[in-house]
């Protein structure tokens, strides 16, 4: 499955926004799709104003449940032994795509050996869900004409992130559901040109365009093009090692641009702790946020209408983006302040506009070569598009056509998260955004609007805690974990089930990253934002 890992490590959608309305069956898990994507939410609901049907696994009673034909509570972290349990019941009844797995894939044996660990009355005991539930949901998958499934954080953001997203990809190659329309493994990317980012190489193993740095070759041709004798060949470091290395003093500095690490960071006086210790803290960004506090400079840049450039959407959308207005102040480029620094530390990069920049990464850039300004001026084009002739790519590995050759099953085994409740710790904490704010809120706390609608975050607790605990619906509690404690307001619903809790990490006055675990996932480096212990306590 290297190819579709790849893309999928990388966040991409394999498939496009504009199918969406006419998946016979979508099948969302992990992703509160209306509140953190909600255009991409309107799709989905058109698509069952059509007759399509839409399925959700969700914790939560999320708004898109009320647009689902059904929607399955199961527990937090319990996600591969769902989905195992799932591919159990569609192999022993002979719904998988004999064909599709026969011609394209390899590794079958050893994933069915895998799901027969993980017969429905075992993951029951596990998800929560009745074995006949999960049968219920295999059937539906096992049998639709199609499946397009689609995740965002809630696969990712666990100690076992890499292994959801490899489970989320064996049930659709399972089911023979890559490789055309209407179907496909799809993540929502959570932040704006994410995609993007990572598309041009912030990952720590790649250069633009996922050409591996360990390969001599691309080095070679990426050290030719920048006008240098040679690139290290190693592996960059990942935010946990970095945040380990500034508190045992092997990182000295961090240049910081359009983070807010405060806030966005788990377990808060972990992240504040490592920033105190450094010798130099840069932070470059469009306001002063909270991370900017314990800076000792501070690099004004321009916001998205101040700039010129490109962004890529999470379809893998390539677009113009234009300056609207001139940026305030001494606000600048944030290539151009890279740029600056680089002259003054010793290596002039020479670059004069945006369009200079994105021809030489047309150059570099096999999957991106044909997308040039010129084409998308008007309307963006989805890589691979690989020459100035080629359309743009809707959905990868048309007709089973896999970079690898066949593509691999990699099955998991379900692990609980690094952290459960206990008699001193209850509950499970498990943290996501609102529909009214986004990220650490930088942008939209500063929006009268915005903060009129929703001013203040909410911890949301179940009915029947609410009762037992004496909590009524607008009381202040403390939420406290082993790694801190906030005073937030209680909003006592049926969204959450019993024992599960619910904060954003939007407001600083109560942050949910002030009480959420640093473990990470061991490949990604991904945070277990999704789960934790707390306890609650009337203020």
């Amino acid at each position: 499955m290297a190819g579709l890992a790849a893309t999928l490590g990388a966040g991409a959608m394999t498939n496009s926004i504009g199918e969406i309305e006419d998946c016979p069956v979508i099948f969302v898990i992990g992703s509160n799709t209306t509140e953190a994507h909600p255009v991409i939410s309107y799709c989905m609901k058109r698509s069952v104003k059509k007759g399509n049907r839409l399925i959700v696994a969700d914790p939560r009673k999320i708004d898109l449940t009320r647009w689902a034909t059904r929607h399955y509570r199961h527990k937090v972290g319990s996600d591969i032994a769902l989905l195992n349990a799932v591919m159990y019941e569609i192999i022993k009844n002979g719904w998988h795509d004999r064909e599709f797995v026969a011609k394209y894939t390899e590794g079958f044996e050893e994933l069915e050996r895998t799901v027969n660990e993980y017969p429905p009355e075992r993951a029951s005991g596990i998800c929560g869900l009745a074995a006949d539930e999960i049968r219920e949901l295999a059937r539906t998958l096992g049998t639709a004409e199609k499946v397009a499934l689609f995740y965002t954080l809630g696969i990712t953001e666990h100690i076992t992130g890499t292994d959801n997203v490899k489970t989320c990809a064996n049930l659709q190659m399972l089911l023979g559901n890559i490789g055309s329309e209407c179907t496909g493994v799809n993540p929502l990317r959570g932040q704006n040109n994410v995609q993007g980012a990572c598309d041009m190489g912030v990952l720590p193993d790649v250069f633009s365009g996922y050409q591996k740095v360990a390969d001599p070759e691309t080095r070679e041709k990426f050290a030719g093009a920048w006008g240098v004798k040679s690139l290290p060949d190693g592996e960059g470091t990942k935010i946990p090692a970095m945040f380990d290395g500034m508190l045992n003093n092997d990182i000295r500095a961090l240049y910081l641009y359009g983070e807010n690490v405060v806030m966005s960071e788990p377990n808060q006086a972990h992240t504040i702790d490592a920033l105190k210790k450094l010798d130099l803290l840069v932070v470059q960004d469009i306001f002063l946020n909270e991370t900017a506090i314990y800076a000792d400079v501070v690099l004004p840049a321009t916001c998205f209408a101040e700039t010129e450039g490109t962004f890529t959407n999470t379809e893998r959308r390539i677009q113009r983006v234009k300056k609207a207005v001139e940026p305030p102040g001494q606000a600048r480029d944030d290539w151009w302040i890279i740029s600056e620094l680089s002259k003054r530390m010793g290596y002039d990069m020479e670059y004069e506009s945006t369009e200079q920049i994105w021809e030489e990464i047309l150059r570099l850039t096999p999957s991106m070569s044909g997308i040039t300004y010129e084409r998308i001026e008007h309307e963006g084009i989805q890589w691979p598009c690989p020459d100035i002739q080629h359309k743009g790519t809707r959905y990868l590995y048309r007709d089973g056509k896999f970079p690898r050759g066949k593509a691999k099953f990699l099955p998991a085994q379900w692990r609980p998260p690094a952290e459960v409740p206990d008699k001193e710790y209850p509950f499970t904490l498990t943290t996501g955004r609102r529909l009214w704010h986004y990220h650490t809120a930088t942008q939209t706390r500063r929006s009268a609007g915005f903060e009129e609608i929703f001013p203040e975050e909410l911890i949301e607790i179940s009915m029947e805690d609410a009762g037992r605990l004496d909590i009524r619906d607008g009381d202040y509690v403390w939420a406290v974990s082993r790694r801190g404690k906030v005073k937030v307001k209680a909003w006592v619903t049926e969204r959450v089930s019993e024992g599960v809790c619910f904060m954003s990490f939007h407001f600083h006055e109560a942050c949910a990253n002030v009480l959420t675990n640093n473990a990470f996932d061991p490949v990604a480096g991904t945070a277990e934002y999704k789960a934790c212990a707390i306890r609650l306590e009337k203020a």
